[in-house]
């Protein structure tokens, strides 16, 4: 069975076409299928238009959210009620093609474990696909998963991927990273970019600054996920080491100043010299990073997982309420016979 995870937020008009196009795929292909459309709290009819698909169509899942908690919560809901063995993500605006799809599976088919879309020809605007490309650059180049465009909605991967890795904030365009962080094989396939035809981009230049923020985040994660000392420890020792060496030359000045042949005007007052200070800085810092360190430390060997970052309100299927995924049976148990 291959699941299509969908995030929905306000896309009443276009949901009702794009279940026609994965309806008209799936039936060419022999697709087992499974729509599993979330509703990131929307605040126009998309959750009636779900409800209306999944009285039509028993392949369709729909989750709404209390609120909009964001993408990477939705893929995260998603990923938990999906039951397929090939995981397939794209959006919910039309610009995916779900056409593509069948290629996505074919590189699949070839060894990988995560195929990413890359949109070749972005049908948007230039102060949206020329900040796209510089960080896109920039992720390839900092984490080496070269991929052209990281951020594209429409990715395929199998189901092992999704038990390896944790969405919340903003991680979900770095589910190619987090992945190949775990060892699993990335690549990615040029695919169609369609031209929006009803709603708005989510993203704009506010994206730019959070973007290089979770890469960051993504950055210590991956190298230094389990084991926070090692970037934190080291930026302690250097600091404490660069303020115990400042420290320990003022106290020669200080001393060498106060020799008995050295003039009463030559002695030196530690508290109008500035590198004091700096080095005091250094020293507190160092120690302050240390401790973060330890504890990050514990955490990490106490915490295996945090709470779910959402709260799912309803399922257009009532036995999938209060289940989790890998206990909702895929048919009804019969009743023992009296």
């Amino acid at each position: 069975m291959i699941s299509v995870v969908i995030p929905v937020y306000n896309e009443a008009g276009t949901l009702e076409q794009l279940h026609r196009e994965l309806s008209e795929v799936a039936a060419a292909r022999g697709y087992d299928v499974q729509i599993v459309l979330v509703d990131d709290g929307s605040r126009d009819d998309s959750w009636r238009v779900i409800e209306q698909l999944a009285v039509r169509d028993p392949r369709v899942l729909g989750i709404r959210f209390r609120r909009n908690f964001g993408k990477a919560a939705a893929l995260s809901a998603g990923f938990d009620a999906a039951t397929g063995d090939t995981i397939v993500t794209m959006d919910a605006d039309l610009q995916d093609s779900p056409a593509e799809i069948p290629t996505l599976l074919g590189r699949l088919e070839q060894g990988l474990d995560v195929v990413s879309g890359w949109k070749r020809k972005r049908h948007d605007p230039w102060h949206k696909r020329y900040p796209s490309k510089v960080f896109n650059a920039l992720v390839s180049k900092l984490t080496g998963v070269r991929l052209h465009d990281h951020n594209c909605g429409l990715k395929a991967f199998r189901r092992d991927v999704i038990h390896e890795i944790r969405l919340y904030g903003e991680l979900h365009r770095f589910v190619p990273v987090l992945a190949a962080a775990r060892g699993f094989s990335v690549g990615e396939v040029p695919v169609e970019h369609r031209p929006r035809v009803s709603g708005e981009s989510k993203y704009g230049w506010s994206r730019i600054p959070k973007g290089l923020l979770d890469l960051l985040t993504v950055q210590f994660i991956t190298r230094f996920g389990q084991r926070p000392q090692h970037w934190l420890g080291s930026a302690g020792l250097v600091s404490l080491f660069l303020g115990i060496l400042g420290m320990a030359y003022l106290a020669v000045v200080w001393c060498v100043s106060r020799m008995p042949w050295q003039p009463a005007e030559a002695a030196v007052h530690l508290h109008q010299r500035a590198a004091l200070y700096y080095s005091l800085v250094l020293v507190i810092i160092g120690t302050q990073l240390l401790a973060m360190g330890f504890v990050a430390e514990m955490i990490a060997a106490l915490v295996s997982r945090d709470r779910d970052a959402f709260s799912i309100a309803e399922y257009t299927s009532p036995r999938e309420k209060n289940l989790p995924a890998a206990t909702v049976p895929s048919t009804p148990t019969p009743e023992p016979n009296v």
